[in-house]
């Protein structure tokens, strides 16, 4: 017997599985495959658990923290915005609350709700989903029908939507298999690199420092051609480099460059609520005291510490008993401290993939495909990612749903 579908969605993502509960509302016959045991793995690991749904920037603020390429889903966000989300989980009887004012949650505090949730959805609507099936080939018959291959079984299709995320978090069922189905069908994949990933760097010292978390740190690349790029936030030095929000943020502009530089040098700016000469205002204040315990009312102990070892600098020491050019140095270095990436961690630690199927190859009024009738795209496998704070969670929810309503 032919099990034919008007749409077969591939990947069980918040993409995915918003694209079949928008397909499925439009009165189409949607089958959902996911080559794990359970749907929405990823999902359930965001937020650390907690679910970073979607945050409160208007539209425009938004896609602007996408670079460049943010506009792309101007069209997406028109038809599910972060006000629609919030909206639709209400529907579902989940109550979402944004306690910092800039990122929603749902009230449990669990992925699993929302999980919960969407599978009743999708059950409500008819949505067939069919777990441990993963797609092994997809081709087109005479009649311009898929022919979707499982292990042992073929299903057919008028539309596919591929939303199979990216290469980040390989154990939660990203492999790059949707970069392998759009390459059959004409399109080019851009190229790829981990984010939102810890950072490793090559200085020892900040394996003595992992006690601390620092707030408001900016990170900015010390080189002529990238000396725009910065980003700001949380750090928390590790046993061989750093993480923490703004280092997840920035990883996407990091590991790029690492394939043609063998370091990557960033300035860290730790004290961020003073200037140069504000600095050199507040140690001269208090001459009385060493180094050490005057460097420490700006900075946690062990980087004090870890700083003026660097320098050569006697932690009993007193300002005025330096030498001028290392005091000159010492204010140089609090304000920009070096920092050398030398390698990341791979897609094994990365939350999300940089890169993916190109723009230029997809209509953003419908996510469909301009090589392919019949060929969606939405979430992580295109050539969009944003930062942490429920950016990309977001834009899954927000192309998924397009792709599902305008699919033909």
């Amino acid at each position: 017997r032919v099990c034919m579908f008007d749409l077969i969605v591939i990947g069980s993502g918040a993409a995915g599985i918003m694209a079949a509960i928008s397909a499925a509302q439009n009165s189409k016959q949607v089958l959902l495959l996911e080559k794990l045991p359970k749907i929405a793995q990823k999902l359930k690991a965001t937020g650390g658990g907690k679910c970073n749904l979607t945050n409160t920037l208007d539209d425009e603020d938004f896609m602007s923290c996408f670079g460049k390429n943010g506009k792309f889903m101007s069209e997406a966000l028109k038809e599910f915005n972060h006000k629609d989300l919030i909206s639709f989980f209400e529907s579902l009887g989940i109550s979402c609350v944004s306690l910092d004012k800039k990122r929603y949650f749902p009230v449990s505090k669990s992925s699993q709700t929302i999980i919960d949730a969407l599978h009743v959805k999708m059950k409500t609507l008819g949505v067939k989903i069919q777990c441990d099936s993963e797609v092994v080939d997809i081709n087109t018959n005479k009649e311009k029908i898929y022919e979707i291959h499982l292990k042992s079984s073929i299903f057919y299709c008028k539309n596919i939507v591929l939303a199979t995320g990216g290469l980040g978090y390989q154990s939660l069922g990203s492999s790059g298999d949707g970069y392998k189905f759009a390459r059959k069908f004409g399109h080019k994949i851009t190229p790829l690199s981990p984010a939102m990933t810890p950072l490793e760097v090559k200085e020892t010292w900040v394996s003595h420092c992992r006690a601390d978390t620092l707030a408001k740190v900016k990170l900015s690349i010390n080189h002529p051609k990238y000396k725009k790029l910065s980003a700001v936030g949380d750090l928390i030095f590790t046993k061989n480099g750093i993480r923490g929000p703004v280092v997840l943020d920035f990883a996407r502009e990091i590991t790029p460059l690492l394939k043609e530089m063998e370091e990557v040098p960033l300035h860290v700016s730790m004290i961020n609520d003073k200037n140069e000469e504000e600095i050199i205002k507040h140690l001269k204040s208090s001459a009385d005291k060493s180094l050490l315990e005057s460097l420490s009312s700006l900075l946690p102990l062990s980087i004090s510490k870890e700083i003026l070892k660097t320098l050569e600098i006697d932690l009993a020491s007193r300002y005025k008993q330096i030498e001028g050019f290392k005091r000159d140095l010492l204010v140089k270095i609090l304000l920009k401290t070096p920092l050398h990436v030398k390698a990341h961690y791979g897609y094994e630690k990365a939350m999300i993939t940089r890169g993916g199927v190109s723009l230029k190859e997809i209509n953003p009024k419908t996510m469909q495909s301009k090589l392919q009738e019949g060929l969606y795209f939405c979430g992580e496998v295109v050539d969009l990612d944003g930062p942490c704070g429920g950016f990309n969670l977001q834009w899954a929810f927000s192309s998924g749903y397009l792709a599902g309503k305008l699919l033909s």
